[in-house]
């Protein structure tokens, strides 16, 4: 019989945690007892684990360190959610391990989803278990409104017993916010005083009022929407304001920061954070650069602060308007100290030598400025629109010789409070150093302004904003020059950041230094343009450096240089045949050599490009080396720029000697081989026609071709051997392979042979089948009738046996009739009482032995009969 599988049972579970733990290890997944365990309690954490899972036990220590400094307020609960046997196991159906669930009271679960790591989970349990923070006086509310996470404000009397009507709902809300966002973005507060909530528009209690920096608050609106603790968390997401958003990647699979990065550029900060600490100096100094860049309203300076305390619908400082007289006096100051900026406009032609030299400066209109100006802000936006305005006007000041100023007025399209003015005269380019020292040619004051101007155009057409260093002494400048940038660029940057702590494998990524000691790490990326910019790590990440890198990232031709990732990895070896390029040696190598250059684009997976390597490395051995430079690089490893990429593999170009800017593609439809490398190397690294050739470059022409030629002559020999060698080869194979043939021709008549072979004793198996089941048959009938026999000759011993018995019984009863004959003889005086009952009892003996003899006689008749 065959086998049965045997199924070895599941070992039984032991503890996850150690026994002296504060966690309580339900290891055997019991459900139903942590439920019960969790009535009573306030605040209850589950971790459920699998105990092979190599996260729950990375996990498991955290949690543990968690539970020793909380287990006094918190009740830790650890199932083993992987047990077959275990309730867990068959209610709960988790998709990836641990999982992290808290209930406060009656509600929940509240799951945490972010990193696994100590101070995040405490952080994430100390607001589940004070989801509201109390605020009761002014300098708590000013505490409150300053953080740059969104806050949610309720005012309460709590007057009533035992809460106000709507505190239970506004508290279940902030539960919720916790639910729907594990991040924890939005803070709860609750106003206790009266006169406090008066601050911020609070009259009724009930209310709810929603605090954003750059934008107007807003109060919950009663009368729309339902007072539900649902439709509060709803309201206030909505409506929330995202200044700095956190951005904390699971590890897995997932699209995060594609979704992120395609809404537009984004800043991407690294810092080293700490969630308990209660002081963060560089997460304030990045919250300030974030609220000055998203202050569109720039009468309204954006400090980390409350901003106004009014009617939530009403403006700023609209209680304190300055008198018309006074704003008016006020603005005409500003146009004694408009900022200017000095513009060299290009050449008439390329061999004059005079230039026009313009002064552009912004002037504000008077009198109808709607803000108060203390200061004349010099922003770089309003040069920047000046300048484009300049370019559109530029043919008026287009003149080749021009001795008298010529100034003209135009519009600002940017705002319509202010107009651009651009005075030019011709000036011989060697006197163009009085832009330093004249003083007398344009006598508008100046102050500090970097100079950008734009790039990738020829000299003809952009003009050249010199850098001035000028500045006025009297003026103090306070503010940030990044004032409401996000408004009046089109290259609007979304604020990320990321805990360098955690996630600086990203920053490693993205262009960080890995030798750093501190994980400080600042960087752009524009996925629309495909640009990526790097904060210089050897600058220290403050807010004037992050300033600096947003501003120049936002003008119209950025400045910033693009970075682009090499590949470390690279050792560059002298004796090697085949140059090593990458990103950062691809400008010496190719563009500054005095060489030829045959590059060729490869990838470690593309397996025709590693088919390529010995026809390159024959390649390098047959050119000149003082001539001829034969390189490679990995375009997986290595950034360029975009006019050398391409998107097919293996590519090969030839930057010819003096002429790099003229590089060649090998053609497709040519298969790569040596002969027709050495041809397409050849007919692209001759001279140009245009050029001049000297004897000694004729000369050298001449030697470089009959090397060329040697070198050719030599391939041709050893490919004339390499022939020879495979003739004679190819001669032995076709002996080989008639041999083969015959052989296959032997094979098969064998075959044909085997198969009838085969098929005979295929038939005589079938007969012998048939023949083996006919007398199985037989056998099987013959068996049945000998059992029938055996039973007949059982049922004739038993029958034997029996008639062995009546024998002996009539014998017996023979013998006692012969004493009964010899005792009537001898008694003769007996009566004839006694002698007619002996003459009955003969009577009856005789009948019985009549019955005998019947039955003896139908036994033999019977025996007869069978």
């Amino acid at each position: 019989s065959r086998a049965k599988d045997v199924t070895m049972p599941a070992k039984l579970p032991v503890n996850f945690f150690s026994t002296r733990s504060p966690v309580i290890d339900l290891f055997r997944g019991q459900l139903d007892y942590a439920d019960h365990l969790r009535q009573d309690s306030e605040i209850v954490l589950y971790f459920f684990y699998a105990p092979w899972c190599g996260q729950s036990i990375a996990a498991r220590e955290e949690v543990e360190h968690v539970a020793g400094r909380l287990s006094d307020q918190v009740l830790f609960v650890a199932v083993n959610c992987w047990w077959n046997q275990g309730k867990c196991r068959k209610q709960k159906h988790f998709f990836y391990f641990p999982v992290i669930h808290l209930y406060h009271r009656s509600f929940g679960p509240i799951e945490y989803k972010g990193p696994m790591s100590a101070v995040y989970i405490e952080k994430f349990v100390r607001r589940v278990m004070t989801p509201l923070l109390y605020i009761s006086s002014r300098s708590k509310l000013l505490d409150f409104l300053s953080n740059y996470e969104p806050g949610v404000l309720g005012y309460f009397e709590f007057n009533a017993s035992p809460q106000p009507p709507g505190y239970l709902t506004f508290f279940t809300s902030a539960l919720h916010s916790l639910k729907k966002d594990y991040l924890g973005t939005i803070r709860f507060g609750v106003i206790t005083d009266k006169h406090v909530a008066e601050e911020i528009s609070l009259v009724h209690s009930g209310s709810v009022y929603l605090h954003r920096h750059v934008n107007t608050s807003l109060i919950y609106p009663n009368d729309v929407m339902n007072y539900t603790a649902e439709n509060i968390c709803k309201w206030a997401l909505e409506n929330r304001e995202m200044l700095i958003r956190w951005l904390r990647p699971h590890g897995g699979k997932s699209l995060l920061l594609n979704n992120e990065l395609k809404k537009g550029p984004a800043l991407l900060i690294f810092i080293p954070y700490n969630p308990l600490s209660e002081i963060n100096p560089l997460l304030d100094e990045i919250t300030k650069v974030a609220l000055e860049y998203h202050n569109c309203n720039k009468s309204q300076p954006a400090e980390p602060d409350v901003q106004h305390f009014g009617d939530v619908g009403s403006p700023a400082f609209d209680s304190s308007a300055p008198d018309a007289h006074m704003k008016l006096s006020e603005t005409f100051s500003i146009t004694k100290y408009p900022c200017c900026n000095t513009v060299v406009l290009p050449q008439w032609h390329s061999i004059s030598r005079t230039h026009n030299v313009c002064e552009l400066c912004i002037n504000q209109t008077l009198g109808v400025k709607p803000n108060k100006v203390h200061v004349p802000h010099c922003n770089f936006l309003e040069i920047e629109a000046a300048l484009d305005s300049f370019y559109l006007q530029e043919r008026t000041f287009f003149q080749v010789i021009s001795n008298t100023i010529e100034c003209n007025n135009f519009l600002s399209f940017y705002s319509p409070f202010s107009y651009y003015t651009a005075c030019c005269r011709t000036v011989n380019r060697h006197f163009l150093s009085f832009l330093g020292s004249e003083k007398t040619i344009f006598q508008t004051p100046r102050v500090a302004f970097s100079s950008h101007g734009k790039k990738g155009t020829t000299q003809y057409s952009v003009p050249h904003i010199e850098d001035r260093n000028c500045f006025i002494p009297d003026l103090h400048i306070s503010g940030t020059n990044i004032t409401g940038l996000s408004c009046r660029t089109n290259k609007t940057l979304n604020l990320y950041l990321l805990d360098s702590n955690l996630f600086w494998i990203y920053a490693e990524r993205l262009g960080a230094s890995r030798s750093t000691h501190l994980k400080e790490f600042a960087t752009i990326v524009d996925l629309k343009e495909e640009v990526h910019y790097v904060l210089d790590q050897n600058q220290s990440l403050v807010g004037s450096t992050l300033e600096n890198f947003i501003k120049n990232f936002s003008i119209v031709y950025s400045p910033l240089k693009r970075h682009l990732v090499d590949d470390p990895s690279v050792h560059f070896d002298e004796q090697r045949v085949i140059a090593e390029v990458t990103t950062n040696t691809f400008h010496d190598t190719v563009f500054l050599s005095e060489k030829n250059v045959l590059l060729l684009y490869y990838a470690q997976w593309c397996g025709f490009c590693a088919s390529l390597n010995h026809i390159f490395i024959q390649l390098a051995r047959l050119l000149p080396p003082d001539n001829f430079t034969v390189a490679r690089i990995d375009i997986t490893q290595n950034d360029l720029p975009w006019e050398f990429m391409t998107d097919r593999l293996p590519t090969i170009l030839f930057f010819p000697h003096r002429r790099k800017e003229q590089s060649v593609k090998f053609p497709e439809d040519f298969s790569v081989n040596l002969p027709n490398l050495l041809k397409f190397i050849l007919n692209h690294s001759r001279l140009s026609s245009s050029e001049p050739c000297t004897k000694e470059c004729l000369h050298k022409e001449t030697v470089l071709q009959q090397g060329h030629i040697s070198h050719l002559e030599r391939e041709i020999q050893k490919l004339r051997s390499e022939i020879s060698a495979l003739h004679q080869a190819h001669d032995q194979l076709e002996a080989q392979l008639s041999e083969a043939r015959r052989e296959e021709r032997r094979l098969q008549q064998q075959k044909h042979t085997l198969e009838k072979q085969h098929k005979t004793l295929q038939l005589h198996s079938e007969r012998l089948q048939a023949t083996y089941d006919q007398k199985n048959q037989e056998l099987l009938e013959m068996a049945e009738k000998l059992q029938e026999l055996a039973d007949a000759s059982e049922s004739l011993l038993k029958e034997n046996t029996l008639l062995r018995i009546l024998v002996a019984s009539r014998e017996g009863k023979l013998h006692n009739k012969d004493k009964i004959k010899e005792s009537l003889q001898s008694g003769q005086t007996l009566s004839e009482d006694d002698s007619s009952a002996s003459t009955a009892t003969a009577t009856l003996e005789e009948k019985e032995i009549g019955n005998i003899d019947t039955i003896e006689t139908e036994h033999s008749r019977r025996n007869r009969t069978e």
